[in-house]
């Protein structure tokens, strides 16, 4: 049985309301870009979960081809792509991205 890449992927944003496409882990992230958007996700303070693309090298290919994004980290918010690091900064920063987070997850402002 082959494995379906897209498939998992697909099965990862659908499964999490949010969902972080990283170098590294939150505990460790592996580049500048992850860090940000890590801190950015804990400043926020809800659930996300992530999958490091460095462990597994199909799944780092894969996930640019199902973006059409070429860099990571990538960031989906309930099922869609919202953007990488410099978008994720700059929704923060406006208060979009909590906004847009706490009613994917389904909790009150």
């Amino acid at each position: 049985m082959t494995r379906n890449v897209i498939q998992e992927i697909e099965e990862e944003i659908k499964n999490n309301q949010v969902m972080l496409y990283m170098k590294g882990t939150p505990a460790q992230p592996q580049c500048g870009f992850s860090y940000t958007v890590v801190q950015i996700l804990n400043q926020i303070g809800k659930p996300y979960a992530s999958v490091n693309i460095l462990a597994d090298e199909a799944k780092r290919q894969a996930i640019k081809e199902f973006s059409s994004w070429p860099t990571i980290p990538q960031l989906y918010i309930g099922g869609e792509f919202v953007g990488g690091c410099d978008i994720a900064r700059e929704m923060h920063e406006s208060g979009e991205l909590a906004e847009l987070i706490t009613k994917a997850v389904g909790e009150t402002v």
